[in-house]
């Protein structure tokens, strides 16, 4: 009998001890799996964020070689920087209902950034969207795009970008370096175009200071351009047209008739110079581009705070003639200037 009992209480402690065990092992196990469950969450989402594809919407403007060469340099840096995007790029023939439509269209579409190239462009994201963040290029100031009072140089929200704003004071001087004998000067520019506008009235103010009489003549849009560029010319010894989306896409049709009248053309930009004009101190936009895409990498893969990004501006603006046409008009170009040579 007491052996039978011993048996019993043998195998009572030995099912007590093997529950204990049991137990102690679930719950080492269920303390540890917090853990690794937390650390392959962090690895998975690690690898996704690694190999997330960024989606950014492209509204430009128009198509001509300065917007052209901005927008190639924004994909260029994203593409180096960042890896796996998709671009959506639509341009809005210069048209700003057409521009409007595609930004909407990207917020349907939630891109994870708009790159607005021109003010037009960035206007109509403005209007679509203040959330998505927006960058733009190719606009001249901000504060006037936008109708920002005391601009500082941060619009903050969700819109930062960078400027191609050559110093105007300077352009304006191009006119006593290469035509000072040119008195009444006529400034040509699309009156639709917030940025001509600006550019246009410090440059006036800037030439009428310098002892020149300054006319505007301004268009509404292509189908107007000729009209008024011969009528520019007819009334002026020489043209100013500032950095100006409409006349750059029209710089053939300028061309054609300031050249059958004899008059030179210094212009805000390399692409409308290129098409029409005879200098221009410019900056190059595909370099701008590329800072408008280091921007947009800053705030996708770093998620720096676009609301505190302030506007970005090209440092080296260079001096550039064309050689055929300054040869055409005698001009005697100072050393300081280069000659353009097209890519």
């Amino acid at each position: 009998m007491k052996k039978l009992v011993r048996i019993l209480m043998s195998a009572t402690m030995a099912a007590a001890l093997s529950a204990c065990a049991s137990t102690g092992s679930s719950a080492a196990a269920s303390s540890e799996a917090p853990a690794a469950s937390t650390e392959a969450a962090e690895t998975s989402a690690a690898a996704a964020e690694e190999g997330k594809t960024y989606k950014i919407g492209i509204v430009q403007l128009v198509q001509h070689p300065a917007l052209d060469a901005a927008t190639k340099g924004f994909e260029d840096e994203v593409k180096a920087k960042l890896g796996n995007v998709e671009f959506d790029e639509q341009n809005a023939s210069g048209d700003s209902a057409t521009a409007s439509q595609i930004a909407n269209s990207f917020v349907t579409e939630g891109v994870d950034l708009i790159m607005a190239n021109a003010t037009p462009a960035l206007q109509a994201s403005a209007a679509a969207t203040n959330t998505i963040p927006i960058l733009g290029t190719s606009v001249t100031e901000y504060g006037t795009a936008l109708s920002i009072d005391n601009f500082s140089g941060t619009v903050g929200g969700n819109i930062s970008g960078t400027s191609d704003l050559a110093p105007l004071d300077q352009q304006a001087a191009m006119f006593d370096e290469l035509l000072p004998d040119a008195k009444n000067i006529g400034i040509l520019y699309c009156n639709a175009e917030a940025n001509s506008v600006y550019q246009a009235n410090v440059v006036q103010a800037a030439l009428e200071s310098a002892g020149k009489t300054v006319t505007v003549y301004t268009f509404t849009d292509t189908n107007d351009v000729q009209s008024v560029t011969q009528k520019a010319c007819s009334e002026s010894e020489a043209l100013y047209i500032p950095t100006d989306n409409t006349a750059a896409s029209c710089a053939d049709v300028i061309d054609s008739v300031a050249e059958a009248a004899n008059i030179p053309i210094i212009c805000g930009e390399e692409g409308i110079m290129s098409g029409c004009g005879i200098a221009t101190l410019s900056i190059d936009y595909y370099e701008l581009g590329k800072t408008t895409g280091d921007m947009a990498v800053r705030i996708l893969k770093d998620g720096e705070d676009i609301s505190t990004m302030p506007i970005e501006y090209y440092q080296n603006p260079v001096k550039e003639y064309m050689k055929d046409r300054c040869e055409k008009y005698g001009i005697t170009v100072p050393d300081d200037y280069t000659e353009y040579k097209a890519e």
